[in-house]
């Protein structure tokens, strides 16, 4: 059993450090490093004082050491971003919190600041700067369709896209839409809901509704795209996972001339019938090799949600990974 070193650390923060965003409202920011790190952390004006076990202390001195430094460039840190930090710094002595929480994505919302939370989302960011057509796949909670929307209303706003098209599989409709009560809008509002969600995050609710009338933010179910060829456009298909492979590969040649498509999907959350394969599930073999494709995927590391989504995740992949142990048949020697 290793013996646990405890030490005492002193850190003198710049005085041009705002402490109110560093150490958060009420020293929350504080209270959860303590409550993460298990360590003793005690504040007076810019001395901050660590004390616990070694490991931990270094971990809560890098931490607190480039949070500040985020401030000092007026990086707005809060709450899940110091959780995010924390694993960040916790799984790699390299890791740069500046690198990745100033990649800032501009967008004319109440935020105003919207960037990645995990070097995950800035490889994801990234791929999408430099690649027309980028997957994303991985679980619930990773920031996919979010980010996703964000880079979109991006190009719009900056006029590198004349339009957004987000689409989804309306799979609990099947393909009987037509027998639902309204208009297109009202069928496949229920499944086009997140990514409305996304879009009102970083626009006025009027400014949606403007931009929906004049056909520069368009939303349709997967079955609508199909026949149609998107020029200067970025294109969104969400919940990829519930594409059959007709749907994807049809979804994939509507690509036209100055666009991008990003597909996001969580492989394990598949609702198609056992009968039908998963369209996103087949790509990755289909694309792999193919150059001007970019595959992204995500893990429970990347989650930014409440800090028990990750927890709920790791849980189910145990689950799962047992299971499947318990299932394996034992071979007669």
């Amino acid at each position: 059993m290793s013996q646990v070193t405890t030490v005492t650390r002193r850190i003198s923060l710049s005085p041009d450090v705002d402490l109110l965003l560093l150490l958060g409202r009420n020293d929350e920011h504080i209270r959860t490093l303590e409550s993460e790190l298990d360590v003793r952390i005690v504040a007076r004006g810019h001395e901050v004082m660590l004390k616990g076990d070694e490991r931990q202390v270094k971990t809560a001195e890098r931490t607190i050491v480039q949070l500040a430094d985020l401030v000092r460039s007026g990086t707005p840190v809060r709450q899940p971003d110091v959780r995010a930090a924390l694993r960040m710094l916790a799984d790699g002595e390299d890791a740069d919190l500046k690198h990745v929480f100033s990649d800032a994505i501009s967008v004319p919302s109440r935020k105003k600041w919207i960037a990645p939370k995990t070097p995950g989302q800035k490889r994801y960011v990234d791929a999408i700067r430099t690649h027309d057509m980028v997957f994303a796949i991985g679980p619930a909670g990773t920031g996919k369709s979010f980010l996703a929307v964000a880079m979109a209303v991006n190009a719009l706003m900056k006029r590198e896209a004349a339009r957004i098209v987000l689409t989804r599989p309306a799979v609990e409709a099947g393909e009987r839409l037509g027998f639902l009560p309204g208009d297109l809008y009202e069928k496949v509002h229920p499944y086009l809901r997140p990514l409305y969600d996304a879009l009102h995050d970083m626009l006025d609710s009027d400014k949606v509704a403007s931009l929906v009338e004049k056909g520069a933010i368009e939303i349709a179910p997967l079955a609508y795209m199909r026949g149609r060829t998107l020029n200067d456009a970025f294109i969104i298909l969400d919940e990829a996972q519930n594409s059959t492979t007709e749907q994807m590969k049809m979804f994939l040649t509507r690509l036209g001339f100055n666009s991008k498509m990003v597909i996001t999907g969580d492989i394990t959350q598949v609702d198609l019938p056992a009968s039908r394969g998963s369209g996103l599930i087949e790509v990755r073999d289909v694309l792999k090799d193919v150059q001007g494709v970019r595959f992204v995927y995500f893990s429970d590391q990347d989650v930014v949600r409440h800090h028990l989504v990750s927890a709920i995740i790791r849980a189910y992949e145990v689950h799962g990974a047992r299971d499947r142990e318990d299932a394996t048949p034992v071979r007669d020697s």
